[in-house]
C-alpha cells in the first residue's frame, strides 16, 4: 500500500481515519479557502477537498492523500465555522427547528498516476426547538467554535437534535469514513 496522508489539521478527521486502523501522516495543506463568486456549496466542498490533496502532492509523490472540506448550509445560507460565541449563538437559533444539510466534500489523489476521486457526501440534522438560554448553555460547556455549524455531533451537540439523516453519520464530523472505504478500495488498499 502507498503511504496514506490526510491532508488536514483537524483533530477530528485524524480521530476518524485511525479509525479505519491503517497507518497514516498528517499533513496540513495551506491553501485559500475563499469561496468564489456564484459558487455552489457543493462545488465548493469538492474544490476545497481536491486542493487541500493536491497541495501534499508536490513534497509526496507514491502517496494516498486525503482531502476534505465541509460546509454547513441553512435556507440556502453557508455556515462557517463560528470562531466566537456571538456567531454560534446566532448560528443555533437560526438552526432551531430547522433541518441543516452539511456538505462534506472528499478527495483521494493518488500521487504517483494522478488520479483523484473526488465526492460530496450530504448529511442533514433537524433540531429542536432551542431557545438562547440551552443555546448559552450549550456553548459555554462544549465551545465548538472550529467547527462547522456550531456544535460537536460527537459529543453534547448530540442533545441539540431531534433526528439526523444521510448516507454516512461519520461525514458529519468532517470525514465520511463509508465513501473513502470505497475510495481506498478503489485504489487497491486492502481494510481489514
Amino acid at each position: 500500500m502507498p503511504p496514506l496522508i490526510l491532508a488536514s489539521s483537524s483533530p477530528y478527521r485524524r480521530e476518524l481515519l485511525a479509525r479505519l486502523r491503517l497507518p497514516f501522516t498528517c499533513g496540513s495543506p495551506n491553501i485559500d479557502e475563499t469561496r468564489r463568486p456564484g459558487e455552489a456549496a457543493e462545488a465548493l466542498v469538492r474544490r476545497l477537498a481536491e486542493e487541500k490533496a493536491r497541495a501534499l502532492a508536490g513534497a509526496h509523490d507514491h502517496h494516498l492523500i486525503i482531502g476534505s472540506d465541509q460546509v454547513a448550509v441553512i435556507d440556502g445560507e453557508i455556515l462557517g465555522k463560528p470562531h466566537d460565541i456571538e456567531r454560534a449563538t446566532r448560528q443555533l437559533l437560526a438552526a432551531s427547528g430547522s433541518s441543516v444539510c452539511f456538505l462534506t466534500g472528499l478527495a483521494l489523489l493518488n500521487s504517483e498516476t494522478g488520479r483523484c476521486q473526488v465526492d460530496c457526501v450530504p448529511f442533514t440534522v433537524h433540531f429542536r426547538e432551542l431557545d438562547e438560554a440551552c443555546v448559552r448553555r450549550y456553548l459555554e460547556a462544549e465551545q465548538p467554535f472550529d467547527c462547522a455549524g456550531s456544535f460537536k455531533a460527537e459529543g453534547l451537540g448530540i442533545s441539540l437534535f431531534r433526528a439526523t439523516e444521510g448516507p454516512d453519520a461519520t461525514s458529519l464530523i468532517g470525514l465520511p469514513l463509508i465513501r473513502l472505504v470505497d475510495m481506498l478500495l478503489a485504489e487497491g488498499v486492502q481494510i481489514p
